[in-house]
């Protein structure tokens, strides 16, 4: 039984591959099924589609599939532009309200566009407006904050990262909407980073100048995969890539940055320090996402492991080596890589 569109869509594709592979298999002759069974498989699969069609609005074959993206595509750029749109309008009639007005219309924006975008998600089954709906609310929610904060000269915070995070999670997993959740993201690792420098001593704007202060937004986002995740299974990967990225760039300009950091020690010492925890994290990155079969979280730890590994081909021999020899030592490491990772793919079989 299906809990939600990716297990569905994940049965439609099952079904097409079971189909293709039957008719390989009788025509290698190796299966032989009388007209009877080959008539029950194909009515079952076909109330099977149109039932999960009808409930998830799953994509039935590659056209359907190739159509889809497109439609996500599209929602995205609309979503883009209505934003835009709502923006540019505030800003053109903004002065022709009185501050009641200006308050009522900021309060009602972001409670409309919610509302909103739950009555669509009932009558939409495909999802796309709805998803189109809920990134024009958040953006009102954060016109909303901003706005009110300038007309009151209200002191800008750390903690409207906050309820900036909330509304957006709130509109992700109403709506199955991953871009909100890396948007929710991005806001909770902005609060927390920027919380652990004015515990450094740093005014709260300044939180970037200290990459450090990512690292305990990396963790706490790196938990969050391990809790269930039954109705959003594929929000787990865009937690996992988040909580790497939120490590390994901060390790990478550390590596060639050791000034920028909280530790009271030469920058040599800093920057050697960080190059080698970064093959050592990235590595593991490797080793873990392929023992655990996470994808995303093997190509993340794969890309960074290369960036550091070339950052230092760069740093030893860009100004020895003729830029020919430069070149062809990086294309031998490659196809040295290519064969790591093929053994690698070999003995996770």
């Amino acid at each position: 039984m299906t809990a939600n569109r990716l297990e569905a869509q994940q049965r439609a594709d099952d079904i097409r591959v079971f189909e293709r592979e039957l008719a390989r298999l009788e025509a290698a002759g190796v299966i032989a099924l009388d007209d009877t069974a080959r008539a029950a498989i194909a009515t079952h699969h076909r109330e099977l589609l149109a039932g999960l069609s009808a409930s998830f609005d799953v994509d039935r074959d590659l056209r359907a599939k190739q159509l889809s993206l497109g439609m996500r595509i599209a929602s995205f750029l609309g979503a883009l532009a209505l934003a835009a749109s709502v923006f540019y309008l505030f800003r053109q009639f903004w002065g022709r309200f009185e501050p009641p007005a200006q308050v009522a219309l900021l309060v009602t924006a972001p409670i409309a566009g919610l509302v909103l975008t739950l009555w669509i998600k009932g009558l939409d089954e495909s999802g796309y407006f709805a998803k189109l709906a809920a990134l024009v609310a958040f953006a009102c929610f954060v016109l909303d904050l901003y706005m009110l904060g300038q007309m009151f000269d209200i002191t800008p915070s750390d903690e409207a990262f906050l309820p900036w995070a909330a509304f957006a999670f709130l509109l992700a997993y109403a709506c199955e909407l991953r871009l909100l959740v890396a948007a929710g993201i991005l806001c909770l690792a902005a609060f927390i980073a920027a919380r652990t420098g004015t515990w450094g001593g740093m005014y709260w704007l300044d939180f970037g100048e200290r990459p450090e202060n990512f690292f305990p937004a990396a963790l706490v986002l790196g938990l969050v995969p391990l809790l269930p995740h039954r109705f959003h299974a594929d929000f787990a990967p865009v937690y996992r890539v988040f909580a790497l990225l939120l490590f390994l760039l901060p390790v990478l300009v550390l590596a060639n940055w050791g000034h920028a950091s909280w530790l009271d020690l030469p920058n040599g010492a800093i920057e050697h320090g960080y190059q080698v925890l970064g093959f050592v994290a990235s590595g593991l990155a490797i080793w873990l996402g392929a023992k655990r079969g996470h994808g995303d979280v093997v190509n993340t730890g794969l890309t960074f492991f290369v960036i550091f590994l070339y950052t230092k081909f760069f740093d030893w021999w860009w100004q020895l080596l003729p830029k020919y020899l430069f070149f062809l030592v990086i294309a031998l490491f490659s196809i040295l890589i290519l064969f790591v990772l093929r053994r690698l793919r070999g003995s996770a079989r």
